[in-house]
C-alpha cells in the first residue's frame, strides 16, 4: 500500500479516542406544509386560481454558489439537509413469505420470476398484500429493501389492461430514478402488455403530450413535469385509482410540496395513496395526515436493514488536501468492478473529476447541473459497463440499482445521516457483496459517531487487505 494510504492509518487512532465525545450533529427544521385534505379537496379545485406554483421549474432547481471545495460545503449540494426524524409503529403484523402465496395475476408472476426474484424481500411479504385489499398504506424502509418492486407488483396486479387510461400515477424526486421505475415496471409487467411511461423534466413536452394521448396504463413521473401535464390536459387521471409517492422524504425536503398538493387535487376522491420513504419527518407525516385514510403502517426496522453483505471501513485522513491521493492509492490498490465516488457538491464532483482524469484514471461524472440529455449517456455507459467509476453528487444516491457495483466511497461524509444509507446501498444491492470505505478528516469524527448510532452499526478503520473484500 502506497506511502499516503498508510500514513493516513497513523491518524486513525487518535480519531477513534476522540469519537466518544463527540455530541450528535444538529439537525434543521424545514417549514410545514399548507393544510389540505381529501375534504378539502373540492375547495381547493373551486380556487384553481390560485397563483401558478411554478409546475415548469426545473426538477432540481438549488442555486450553486461558488465555493472552493471542502469537506462539509452546503451551498450546491444534490442532496437535502438533515431533517427531524421519527419512526413510525406498525399496525399491519401479516407476512406472505412467497409470490405464489399473494395470489397474483399468472402473468406477472411470470414476470416477478423471469425478473430475478426468488422470494418476497421484507417490505414486500408485508406491503403488498394491505395494498391489494385497498388500503391506504405507509411504508417506511430504507434504500435497497425493495420498496419499487413492492408498489410494481400491487399495480400491476390492480391494473385493468384493456382500459387504455392513466390508472396509476406515481411520483419520484429525481429523473434518473423516475425512468429506472418504468424500466422495472416494463420488465415484471412484460408478460401483460402494460402500456408505462416516464413523464421527467429535460424532456420534450411534445413527446410527453404525444404519447399520453395515445393511451398508457402507468405514468411514472417527477412533480413539476407531472403537473404541466395534468394543467395542459394530455394527462388525464379520472382513471386513477392508485396515486404512489415514492422516496417522499426526499421529494419534501427538495421543496416539492406545493407540486405534490397541487397533482393530488386533481385526483379522483376514491384514489388509493400509497406512500415510501425512508425517514418520517414532520412534512412527511403532514403528507399521510391530509392525503389519507386510516392507513396501514408498515416500518422495516433500521435492525433489519439487509447491510449484511456490505462491509464498512473508514480511512482517516489529517487534512481535506489529502483525501485526493489516498483516493488516487486506493484506487492503483483495487481491482474495481464498478465503483461509485460520492461528493457533497456539484462544484467538488466537477473539480474531483478533473484531477482524477488529469492522472490518467478514467472516470465519468454527473450531478445535476448537467441537462438530461449528458445524465442519460453517463448512465447508460455506467449501466453498460463501459465506464467504471463514476463520481457523483446524491443525486445517484436514492433507488438507483446497478448490479455491478462493489464498491462506495465517501469522498466526504453525507451532511445527510439518512443518505448513508442510500449510498452504501448502491453496493451490496439484494444481498450481494460490497464495500464502503468512508473518508474522514476530523471535523467529520460527530458526523460518523452519529451514523454508527442511528443505525446500531460499527464502521471499522480499513484492514490492510481490503482488496481480498470487493
Amino acid at each position: 500500500m502506497n506511502s499516503t494510504l498508510r500514513f493516513c492509518f497513523h491518524f486513525t487512532h487518535a480519531v477513534s479516542a476522540t469519537r466518544q465525545s463527540i455530541p450528535q450533529a444538529h439537525r434543521r427544521v424545514r417549514r410545514q406544509c399548507p393544510p389540505i385534505t381529501r375534504g378539502h379537496k373540492q375547495i381547493v379545485k373551486e380556487n384553481a386560481s390560485i397563483q401558478n406554483r411554478e409546475l415548469k421549474m426545473a426538477d432540481e432547481q438549488r442555486p450553486s454558489t461558488e465555493q472552493p471545495p471542502s469537506g462539509r460545503q452546503q451551498e450546491d449540494h444534490d442532496e437535502a439537509l438533515p431533517i427531524p426524524d421519527k419512526d413510525i409503529e406498525s399496525n399491519w403484523d401479516e407476512v406472505i413469505d412467497t409470490f405464489d402465496a399473494m395470489e397474483l395475476r399468472e402473468d406477472l408472476l411470470r414476470g416477478i420470476y423471469a425478473y430475478g426474484f426468488e422470494k418476497p424481500s421484507a417490505i414486500q411479504q408485508r406491503a403488498v398484500k394491505p395494498i391489494l385489499l385497498g388500503h391506504d398504506c405507509i411504508a417506511q424502509a430504507q434504500s435497497g429493501t425493495g420498496k419499487t418492486a413492492t408498489f410494481t407488483v400491487s399495480i400491476l396486479q390492480k391494473i385493468n389492461i384493456n382500459l387504455k387510461e392513466t390508472q396509476a400515477l406515481i411520483l419520484a424526486p429525481t429523473r434518473e430514478l423516475a425512468q429506472q421505475i418504468v424500466k422495472v415496471i416494463a420488465a415484471i409487467g412484460d408478460y401483460m402488455s402494460i402500456n408505462v411511461h416516464a413523464c421527467v423534466g429535460g424532456t420534450a413536452v411534445r413527446d410527453d403530450i404525444h404519447t399520453l394521448q395515445q393511451g398508457v396504463h402507468i405514468v411514472v413521473g417527477t412533480p413539476g413535469r407531472v403537473g404541466d401535464m395534468i394543467n395542459q390536459g394530455a394527462l388525464r387521471t379520472e382513471a386513477v385509482k392508485m396515486f404512489v409517492l415514492d422516496e417522499a422524504d426526499e421529494m419534501l425536503s427538495r421543496g416539492f410540496q406545493d407540486q405534490i398538493y397541487d397533482v393530488f387535487r386533481f385526483l379522483p376522491e376514491s384514489v388509493q395513496v400509497a406512500l415510501f420513504s425512508a425517514t418520517m419527518p414532520q412534512e412527511v407525516l403532514e403528507v399521510t395526515q391530509k392525503f389519507m385514510r386510516d392507513p396501514i403502517r408498515i416500518m422495516v426496522k433500521r435492525d433489519e436493514l439487509t447491510l449484511e453483505g456490505i462491509k464498512q471501513f473508514f480511512v482517516a485522513i489529517e487534512r481535506e488536501e489529502w483525501k485526493f491521493d489516498t483516493l488516487c492509492d486506493l484506487y492503483e490498490t483495487l481491482t474495481i468492478t464498478q465503483a461509485i465516488i460520492y461528493c457533497n457538491t456539484r462544484r467538488k464532483v466537477d473539480w474531483l473529476t478533473e484531477k482524477m482524469q488529469s492522472k490518467d484514471f478514467t472516470v465519468s461524472a454527473m450531478h445535476g447541473d448537467m441537462d438530461q440529455r449528458q445524465r442519460d449517456i453517463i448512465m447508460r455507459e455506467f449501466r453498460s459497463g463501459s465506464s467504471r467509476v463514476l463520481i457523483t453528487t446524491d443525486l445517484l444516491a436514492r433507488g438507483i440499482d446497478v448490479q455491478q457495483v462493489s464498491l462506495v466511497v465517501n469522498y466526504d461524509l453525507p451532511l445527510n445521516r439518512e443518505n448513508y444509507i442510500h449510498r452504501i446501498g448502491r453496493s451490496g444491492r439484494f444481498g450481494r457483496k460490497g464495500v464502503a470505505i468512508n473518508f474522514l478528516t476530523e471535523c467529520d469524527v460527530r458526523y460518523l459517531k452519529d451514523i454508527e448510532k442511528f443505525y446500531n452499526t460499527q464502521i471499522e478503520e480499513m484492514p490492510m487487505n481490503v482488496a481480498d473484500l470487493i
